[in-house]
């Protein structure tokens, strides 16, 4: 699993770059995106930072990347609404 959070003093590429990782995952806050991880996903996403915005980066724009391990995805603890995120759901029609 992936954590992302950003910063950018610009809304137009505030804009972008999430819509950029909506395509890989679901928003849990204003500017932070959980995402499945796969190392095509990690390496698409740096990919696109490197070549695309860091180079538009002002001085106090940023982007955190943080790789959750298996073995610490379960360590992390969820409250209210982020705690049904992570259950199945059966729909019967």
């Amino acid at each position: 699993m992936l954590i992302i959070s950003y910063d950018f003093t610009d809304n137009k590429p505030r804009a972008r770059f999430s819509k950029f990782l909506k395509k890989f995952g679901r928003k849990i806050q204003y500017s932070v995106f959980e995402i499945k991880n796969s190392s095509r996903v990690l390496q698409n996403i740096l990919k696109e930072v490197e070549l695309v915005y860091k180079k538009e980066f002002s001085g106090s724009d940023s982007i955190l990347i943080f790789d959750i391990c298996k073995g610490c995805k379960w360590k992390i603890r969820r409250y209210g609404y982020a705690k049904n995120e992570e259950k199945d759901v059966i729909v019967f029609k």
